[in-house]
């Protein structure tokens, strides 16, 4: 059957950027304790938004509006710009792939970091573009890099996570406005700002709306705590964003998510709320890595990472002795990053798990 496929499809490999929790409950053979893993908002979506994806249910037999209008008039009113400038999609990950296929043609140079997000690395390799990664400075992407290896490279994407995952580190919006304004005229910045709804002030910066080499992502998957909903969107010049259209499935939203996200997005006393109640987990989890001999980086995310102070094998024992004990937790995927873990930040009952389990999988791990 592989004789039907692309030369270029053939030659991937068969694998995913992430092994997904139920995987490896399957492999266990028993449900995790703690699922601290996947980045997801332990708090969950408002109140609110669960009324409204409840009362959408009933209408789940007719396809969703595929201009996503309510939805996109009010994020325009939320971000003080016309709908024409916004995307909507299934997660920023969709609205990624699809800038991809809008964009790369085999051979095209695309420039990242070694050791970001790997799901961005996963589209651009399927649709046949040359990856060219920088290594972070620090624990930070490093912008002065990027730019330098867009201009050698002569790159048509460059992408960056402010806040960054995995480690959860972010740069002020002077750093990313600096970013833009030097950017090669060939080069197109993918900004994915998930985290943004749980960064600091001062973090996002001012980008002109119709800034035709700029595309920001984000999402209710984090701070909204509805990833499994999955509504993403982008913020693009109009022309931009219109090209969208061109390949987007218009039926790939479900009038569910869409009822939630715009309920979400009306609720923004919950979300205060969500981004304190992050604040108190994100302390807590210092605590305990302080508490077991390790060290929590500055996160601006609902995750922390924390360094085992070891190398990445001694992160990866931890990491498998807290899964065979039941608590799901990941970790960046090369080094130096790898020396550290990668925790979720979720309610009490969550933490206690963690507080429980690590320090039994460090003396397991030696």
């Amino acid at each position: 059957m592989t004789s039907f496929l692309t030369p270029l499809a053939a030659a991937l490999p068969s694998s995913v950027p992430f092994t997904g929790p139920e995987t490896l409950e399957r492999r266990e053979g028993r449900p995790f304790r703690a699922r601290l893993g996947a980045n997801e908002s332990g708090f969950g979506p408002s109140p609110q938004a669960v009324a409204a994806m409840q009362r959408a249910a009933a209408e789940v037999w007719m396809y969703a509006d595929p201009e996503n209008h309510d939805l996109k008039v009010a994020l325009a009113a939320h971000h003080r710009v016309t709908p024409a400038h916004l995307v909507v999609g299934p997660g920023i990950d969709n609205l990624l792939n699809l800038t991809c296929r809008l964009t790369l043609a085999p051979g095209v140079p695309v420039v990242t970091s070694l050791g970001a997000y790997p799901t961005f690395n996963f589209h651009v390799e399927g649709f046949g573009g040359s990856l060219h990664r920088v290594p972070y400075r620090g624990d930070h992407e490093d912008p002065d890099a990027l730019l330098d290896k867009a201009r050698t490279t002569r790159a048509r994407l460059l992408y960056l996570a402010n806040p960054d995952n995995p480690m959860g580190s972010h740069h002020p919006a002077v750093v990313i406005e600096d970013l833009v304004a030097n950017l090669p005229p060939e080069t197109l910045l993918l900004l994915d700002e998930a985290y943004a709804d749980l960064a600091p002030e001062g973090t996002v910066p001012q980008i002109a709306a119709d800034h035709p080499q700029v595309i920001r992502y984000r999402t209710f998957s984090k701070g909204y705590g509805m990833a499994g909903a999955r509504v993403g969107y982008a913020l693009a010049a109009p022309e931009m964003a219109q090209a969208f259209n061109k390949v987007r499935d218009h039926f790939g939203m479900c009038r569910i998510s869409q009822a939630g996200a715009l309920a979400a997005l009306q609720d923004q006393p919950y979300l205060r709320g969500v981004q304190t109640a992050v604040a108190t987990a994100r302390a807590r989890v210092g605590r305990i890595a302080a508490a077991n001999g390790l060290r929590a980086l500055p996160s601006a995310t609902n995750f922390v990472s924390v360094d085992c102070r070891r190398d990445g094998d001694f992160a990866r024992r931890v990491l498998a002795e807290c899964q065979s004990r039941g608590l799901f937790i990941r970790m960046p995927g090369v080094a130096p990053l790898d020396r550290c873990i990668r925790i979720s930040l979720g309610p009490e009952a969550a933490l206690d798990v963690l507080e429980e389990i690590l320090p039994q999988a460090l003396a397991a791990a030696g």
